[in-house]
């Protein structure tokens, strides 16, 4: 059953939204792998006419509206927002109680096509450099030790 319009819309703009308003002016000026540009069409494909759909009507109020298709591309916001939040409930529960962060590395643009040819070798420099890096500064700024990753997986990256 539809909510009816007095109940929560949808967010002000989405992934989708962004992605048809320039999506295609991006494609055009990166360089970006198949899988990548298949993630982007079917995310803005996502919920709407060109997937097909129904309509829902409201049995108390009559409210109609139509019910778009969805792309399940394992990349869409929309598609896997609830088994998202599953995982995220699933695993909160192995959590210790401490302070967590949340850190993000990331390579120069001018690296981006490099990596695209090469992701195998330069995502196993990347974590290398990332992990010496939060070795480095938890020892230095924090005077601790953190955990190293496993050395049974060196160079591992997917």
């Amino acid at each position: 059953m539809p909510a009816c319009p007095s109940g929560k819309g949808r967010p002000r703009l989405e992934v989708a939204d962004i992605f048809r308003a320039h999506g295609e002016a991006y494609r055009t000026s990166r360089v970006l792998t198949p899988q990548q540009a298949r993630a982007m069409r079917a995310i803005e494909s996502c919920r709407s006419a060109a997937l097909g759909g129904h309509l829902e009507v409201c049995d108390r109020c009559g409210f109609e509206r139509p019910a778009y298709n969805s792309c399940r591309n394992r990349h869409c916001p929309k598609c896997q927002a609830r088994a998202q939040e599953a995982w995220v409930d699933k695993h909160v529960r192995r959590l210790l109680p401490t302070h967590y962060f949340h850190v993000v590395f990331t390579l120069p643009e001018e690296l981006r096509a490099l990596v695209h040819r090469n992701r195998r070798v330069l995502f196993a420099l990347l974590f290398a450099a990332a992990s010496a890096t939060l070795l480095q500064l938890g020892q230095g700024r924090l005077g601790a030790t953190l955990a190293s990753p496993p050395s049974s997986t060196p160079g591992r990256a997917t």
